[in-house]
């Protein structure tokens, strides 16, 4: 009679050739998040096309542990907020400061008392090693629920690497908002009585955030104020869920690059004030499945009430996998130059109207994207 742990070690021989034999047909990779050995399909091949979300050379959808371009070392080593203090004051652009292995450090007090801000000077990186040798990541966070600001570019080329960013509020706070915004209720002045957290922002061009793990911000992961040339990818952004903001990566005037992420549980991963030269490329990106509303998302003129119909001025949404049961994309009037959405996967959906929504003006170029668990052609 076979007994039970050689059973098992069979079971899981055979198991270990099945999803070797799945990965070697390129559809079911990893991904990154709270469990890196999790398997799911982002991708699909038609006609020798790609559908959905395919990663690059650079490593797995989210960064961790398959991603190319960890960080060991560093100019500056700190291990504690106020060594991390010293070494960004003293870094000259090209030089690193590196947090190693899974270090903590808590900024809730200086953030709180002090509202202090983690400023990164031009041309500097900011890393940690998240995924190097199963490393988690150093890790910075903040409990304070008014963090208006915990991290700052000040200036461009600025890079933020490797690191684990968690905020003080991943919930959704639903009835709070009902009570600010039901019909007669006091609306924005007491919406805004509760505080609110955004992680990362910049008003310089060409910030580079990517390998990172950021969560519970109730405004933005990322905000991009202004400049242009920014890169986003291989982050795993969740839990930015506040209602009414939540916002993974937000725009205000700026322009961006957004891919090979993962995102799940915000209300918008990406968002867009649509001013004019508001623009961003969103390609091979992953929605998991948990959405508080639609996922990419671009204000329109309404919404600002500035008297126009523009929403954003270059849009570009391809390639990427949507889970969520929600309707994947809003775009809330007409870009001034382009909005093309295409080659897509809409899992949950069976048809573009579902996925797809405008508001309520001409409706953005969408073509050549599939939809259903198991698309069998383009639509």
């Amino acid at each position: 009679m076979i007994n039970k742990a050689y059973t098992f070690l069979l079971f899981r021989f055979h198991l270990n050739l099945i999803m070797l034999f799945t990965l070697l047909l390129g559809c079911m990779i990893p991904i990154a998040g709270y469990s890196q050995s999790a398997q799911m399909d982002t991708w699909v091949s038609i006609n020798g096309q790609i559908y959905g979300a395919k990663p690059n050379d650079s490593g797995q959808l989210g960064g961790g542990l398959n991603y190319s371009e960890h960080f060991t070392k560093g100019d500056y080593e700190p291990k504690d907020l106020d060594e991390l203090i010293e070494a960004l004051s003293k870094a000259k652009p090209g030089e690193i400061v590196f947090i190693p292995d899974e270090n903590e450090i808590d900024l809730t007090t200086y953030i709180y008392i002090d509202q202090f801000v983690l400023e990164i000077p031009e041309g500097v990186t900011l890393a940690g090693n998240r995924g190097y040798k199963d490393s988690k990541g150093a890790i910075l966070l903040s409990d304070a629920l008014k963090t208006p600001m915990m991290i700052k570019a000040l200036g461009p080329n600025v890079r933020i690497t490797g690191l684990r960013i968690q905020g003080p509020n991943g919930k959704r706070y639903m009835a709070h908002h009902h009570k600010s915004f039901q019909p007669g209720g006091p609306r924005h002045k007491y919406y805004y009585k509760f505080p609110i957290s955004t992680g990362i922002i910049t008003s310089y061009p060409k910030l580079e955030v990517d390998n990172c793990d950021i969560s519970a911000f109730s405004h933005s992961a990322i905000r991009l104020k202004d400049g242009d040339s920014h890169h986003i990818h291989h982050n795993y952004i969740h839990h930015c869920q506040y209602n009414g903001l939540g916002y993974g990566i937000s725009h205000s005037k700026a322009s961006s690059i957004i891919e090979f992420n993962l995102f799940d549980n915000n209300r918008h991963s990406i968002a867009g004030t649509g001013q004019p030269g508001c623009s961003y490329i969103a390609r091979h990106n992953v929605e998991l499945g948990v959405s508080l509303s639609h996922c990419f998302d671009m204000h329109g003129g309404r919404d600002r009430n500035d008297g126009t119909i523009i929403a954003g001025t270059d849009i570009e949404i391809y390639n990427n996998t949507f889970r969520a049961y929600q309707f994947a994309i809003g775009i809330r009037g007409e870009a001034e130059n382009k909005c093309d959405i295409y080659q897509n996967w809409f899992v949950p959906h069976k048809e573009m109207k579902h996925a797809v929504r405008p508001y309520p003006y001409k409706s953005p170029n969408v073509f050549n994207n599939v939809y259903g668990k198991e698309p069998v052609q383009s639509k």
